[in-house]
């Protein structure tokens, strides 16, 4: 593996995600490097235009061109293009935040989101990570896979609230739930005043390869709320699997 590249993508990451302008001492302090290399690194990575300094302060952004790639590869995703006329009709029907997400080893990446018009409503960005085993989209994708997976991932459950769910035996328990109800509920395990629904979206082959979720303040979500959204959820969910090509109308655990 090319450790150069490896610390220049790092590098890149690290301001991607920062709020504000980092010196470069302040970047080879966070990723622990030698600030001779990270030097070298900041000047081809302003050449290739990946990143801009600032000539007056000496600090480094995230340039423009990253927010290209990304597009980019977010117009590939004809998987946006077929949920955007469905989430849409989700979001008039329940008038909650709607969410697109797709899994990333044992975190949720959101792909597309529309928000709620209510003013108290849950916030996320698109491109924002929350962990799988804590997020109704997550544990919708997550279900569907291997059992020795969830074995494997059922030992390492970290609490981000109290109501997270971390003992192995219930959170196995649950992926069956989800897999025999066609849909996952989080209830502030993520953000203890956030809850939320989601099911899983499967292409042409049965694979799961995304969740659609509503999200929002738990005080919306209670039980009659969460059996009313449910249907509603898989429905849609559902014919975002069909425009992929899915032709099971269960969800199939594979």
């Amino acid at each position: 593996m090319n450790n150069t590249l490896i610390k220049g993508l790092a590098i890149i990451e690290l301001l991607a995600h920062s709020e504000r302008p980092l010196g470069l001492t302040d970047i080879a302090n966070e990723l622990q490097l030698v600030k001779s290399n990270v030097h070298r690194l900041l000047g081809a990575l302003v050449e290739a235009r990946f990143i801009v300094r600032d000539p007056q302060s000496g600090r480094y952004t995230a340039a423009i061109k990253l927010w290209e790639l990304g597009s980019a590869v977010l117009a590939k995703l004809d998987l946006r293009v077929h949920a955007e006329q469905i989430m849409d009709d989700l979001l008039d029907r329940t008038r909650e935040t709607v969410h697109l997400s797709v899994l990333d080893g044992d975190e949720v990446v959101y792909v597309h989101k529309l928000d709620s018009p209510n003013p108290v409503r849950a916030y996320s960005q698109i491109g924002g990570r929350a962990r799988a085993y804590c997020v109704a989209t997550g544990k919708a994708m997550l279900a569907f896979q291997s059992d020795p997976a969830l074995e494997r991932l059922s030992q390492r459950l970290d609490a981000r609230t109290p109501l997270t769910l971390v003992d192995p035996g219930r959170f196995l328990q649950e992926m069956t739930r989800v897999r025999s109800q066609g849909y996952a509920i989080n209830k502030g395990e993520w953000n203890e005043n956030v809850y939320g629904i989601a099911s899983p979206v499967r292409d042409a082959s049965g694979r799961v390869v995304a969740a659609l979720g509503l999200s929002g303040p738990r005080e919306r979500f209670k039980a009659t709320q969460m059996r009313t959204f449910a249907p509603l959820i898989v429905s849609a969910a559902q014919q975002i699997s069909e425009r992929l090509g899915a032709r099971e109308r269960l969800p199939v655990w594979r």
